[in-house]
C-alpha cells in the first residue's frame, strides 16, 4: 500500500511516517518506480510508534523499544527496565512542570492586571532572568 494509505490506517501524517523512516524506526520496501509501499507488518510498527510517542517515549527509546519487540528471544526485564527509566523521567517532569506552574500562579495572583505598569509577572520573569543577574 501507499503512503497515503499507510498514514490513514496509522492515523499519523505522510510527513510523519517519512520523519520515523529519516530516524531509521521504520523502513518500507521500495518499488521499482522508489514509492514507498507498505505491509500490514510496516502498519502495526507505525501503530506501536504512535502509541509510543503518546506516552512520551523519545526516538531513541522507541528505537530500542522496536528492537526487543521484534526479538523473540528477549527478556522482559529488559522491557520492564526501559520503562521503569521513563517512568523516573516522567516523574521528574511532573515535578518540573508543577514548580513551573507554582511560580507562575504566584506571579498571576500578584499581579493587578489593571491599566497600572506595575506587573508582578514582568518583574517575576525579570528577576528570574540570568542576563539581569549577571550585571
Amino acid at each position: 500500500m501507499n503512503i497515503s494509505t499507510a498514514a490513514k490506517l496509522s492515523d499519523l501524517s505522510c510527513k510523519t511516517i517519512r520523519d520515523y523512516e529519516v530516524a531509521g524506526l521504520i523502513q518500507p520496501l521500495r518499488q521499482h518506480n522508489g514509492y514507498r509501499s507498505y505491509s500490514e507488518a510496516d502498519i502495526a510498527t507505525l501503530c506501536f510508534i504512535k502509541h509510543a510517542r503518546e506516552v512520551d517515549f523519545s526516538l531513541a527509546q522507541i528505537a530500542e523499544l522496536l528492537t526487543l519487540r521484534n526479538n523473540p528471544q528477549r527478556a522482559s526485564a529488559d522491557v520492564k527496565a526501559l520503562v521503569g527509566v521513563h517512568i523516573q523521567r516522567l516523574n521528574q517532569k511532573i515535578v518540573d512542570l508543577n514548580n513551573m506552574k507554582n511560580t507562575l500562579e504566584s506571579w498571576y495572583n500578584l499581579c493587578d492586571g489593571n491599566a497600572s505598569p506595575q506587573c508582578a509577572i514582568i518583574d517575576g520573569l525579570d528577576k528570574h532572568s540570568h542576563i539581569n543577574s549577571r550585571y
